[in-house]
């Protein structure tokens, strides 16, 4: 078994609007280990955050190595056919490093508004659009009827050169996200979720699965969790901007973040990892001029020593589990 940490973007986190900053951090991360970097979805609004289809591209092409999603990808304002070809020619350019966690988006109705989309009809037009986009990466000349989309004989080349596409993660922790994942699912990366709700989803999907007659791989569970680091815990606590992460009014934030020295930090991955959670994204939440030395942390302190293969007992005994 083996942990593989990325960092999330969310909005823009530099403390100037450069491009430079962008591209000199990309280079950082390759440098220092960073597995993948995670790019949030707002078509509309002031937050500052990139497109991330386009950011993607311009990652790919300043990197080598490194991997690179988007957490989660609002599919039902999007059209599957031209996102299929702009992930497919991504996915081939990159040779193979592009992947995705789709999600139902904001609760704001503004972005669906701005776009001509009824936001009753996210589910649907989400689940019509993993299958569309499947079969549009997967053969030669693809149909589709649904009943948001339709489509009649099309061919997209080059097709990705993971075949049979990009995997298709899904978000959220709803128990309807949990069964679209087993039906429809490659992985599961929820925000937000303690590493007992993540490892109560992670056995209701595998039920989900066995009755949709499929399987999600083992190591496709991830969690995307908010985190600060310091020398001690009241340090990092400080560096959190105020109800940084306060996502729910039902848990406390303490419950679902990595807050704390590294060792804290390890031992909540460590947490999440003994419930079955094998792939973390971990965005840093602290003032801007902070950001980069927060992952240049994260990666020299968390992320190099737990990306080292282990056996899952081992793996439980790293997080106290019997």
């Amino acid at each position: 078994m083996k942990l593989r940490i990325g960092i999330g973007m969310g909005t823009w986190p530099f403390p100037e609007r450069r491009a430079s900053a962008f591209h000199d951090f990309i280079a950082r991360c390759e440098d220092i280990g960073v597995d993948s970097l995670w790019f949030s979805d707002r078509v509309v609004g002031p937050q500052g955050v990139l497109e991330p289809v386009v950011a993607m591209a311009a990652l790919a092409a300043v990197s080598k190595r490194m991997k690179f999603g988007v957490s989660a990808i609002t599919l039902a304002l999007r059209h599957p056919v031209v996102l299929a070809k702009e992930l497919a020619t991504l996915d081939f350019l990159s040779n193979g490093r592009t992947l995705l966690v789709a999600g139902l988006g904001q609760e704001d109705p503004a972005e669906y508004d701005a776009v001509g989309v009824s936001k009753a009809q996210r589910a649907g037009r989400t689940e019509e659009a993993i299958q569309a986009m499947r079969l549009l990466w997967s053969q030669e000349r693809a149909s589709f009827q649904g009943r948001y989309y339709r489509f009649q004989d099309v061919a997209i080349a080059p097709r990705p050169v993971q075949q049979p596409g990009p995997p298709i993660w899904i978000g959220g922790r709803s128990d309807a996200a949990l069964r679209r994942t087993g039906r429809l699912g490659d992985g599961w990366l929820p925000s937000a979720v303690t590493a007992g709700e993540a490892g109560a989803g992670v056995e209701a999907i595998r039920r989900y699965a066995a009755e949709a007659g499929r399987e999600v791989p083992e190591d496709h569970y991830g969690v995307y969790l908010t985190c600060a680091i310091s020398d001690t815990r009241q340090e990092a606590e400080r560096l959190l901007p105020q109800a940084a992460g306060a996502r729910r009014q039902d848990v406390p934030p303490s419950a679902y973040t990595a807050v704390g020295t590294a060792e804290d930090i390890i031992a909540r991955v460590n947490q999440y990892g003994a419930v079955g959670v094998t792939k973390f994204v971990l965005r840093p939440a602290c003032p801007p001029e902070l950001w980069v030395s927060q992952v240049e942390r994260l990666a020299r302190e968390v992320i190099a020593p737990v990306q080292t293969p282990f056996t899952p007992e081992e793996l439980r005994e790293r997080a106290g589990v019997a």
